[in-house]
């Protein structure tokens, strides 16, 4: 199955709607039921976080092919894919940091997991952004195709997936996940969630999000936490 995202008049962002409607898709490949199309008056994301692919488990991998910029919500998608396929002009952000608010859709405690605690707080603290090559030496890409093969490329990988027993690969990748960082990761970001959601409406973060809007740089006051 392939599935691309397409809204260049919105970069790509996706909205809450957008995420459940990902969600529902994900949840028919694992399952192959009927797809329900989601209620368009969702005002949070699915459990299964961004694009219904930043804290999703599932059964069957997730190859993403990543063209451009994977910042935000599009970086906890790509962080928690099973493979990744990068284009060279690629790059991944979280800059949560720069806008006051908190990356607590699963990327956090994966992103440790696979960059290790400096790296990932290099990441994650400056938001500086991290192009294909850089991210590919950091382990997070696992290969660098040309802009019009990645697509391509990414479904080549997925031809070969499922041309092996789908029983050997369901189960080896819950193995594969379970070592990685099985319930964990779920638990830290309940934690966050609940410890940063009650202050959604400090000044710094309601700043962040006007100065973002604004393009502006944020005018920050001294931290409440």
């Amino acid at each position: 199955m392939l599935v691309t995202l397409n809204r260049p008049e919105d970069l790509n962002c996706i909205d809450t709607t957008g995420s459940h409607e990902l969600d529902t898709l994900w949840k028919w490949y694992d399952e192959f039921h009927r797809v329900r199309d989601p209620s368009t008056s969702v005002s949070h994301p699915p459990k299964a976080g961004f694009g219904g692919m930043s804290m999703r488990t599932g059964k069957k991998p997730i190859i993403a092919a990543v063209n451009g910029l994977a910042y935000g919500g599009g970086c906890e998608m790509a962080v928690n894919a099973d493979l990744v396929l990068a284009s060279p002009d690629a790059a991944f952000a979280i800059q949560d940091v720069k806008v006051g608010t908190l990356a607590c859709a699963g990327v956090l405690p994966r992103l440790v997991s696979i960059l290790g605690l400096q790296r990932a707080t290099e990441m994650a603290l400056t938001g500086r952004a991290v192009g294909a090559e850089e991210a590919r030496g950091w382990g997070l890409v696992n290969r660098i195709v040309e802009e019009e093969d990645v697509v391509g490329a990414a479904v080549g990988a997925a031809g070969v997936v499922a041309g092996n027993s789908p029983d050997s690969v369901i189960a080896t990748r819950e193995g594969l996940r379970k070592g990685w960082i099985g319930k964990e990761a779920e638990d830290v970001n309940e934690r966050l969630y609940m410890g940063w959601g009650p202050h959604n409406d400090l000044e710094n973060y309601k700043e962040g999000i006007r100065a973002f809007v604004e393009k502006r740089r944020p005018r920050w006051v001294d931290s409440k936490l």
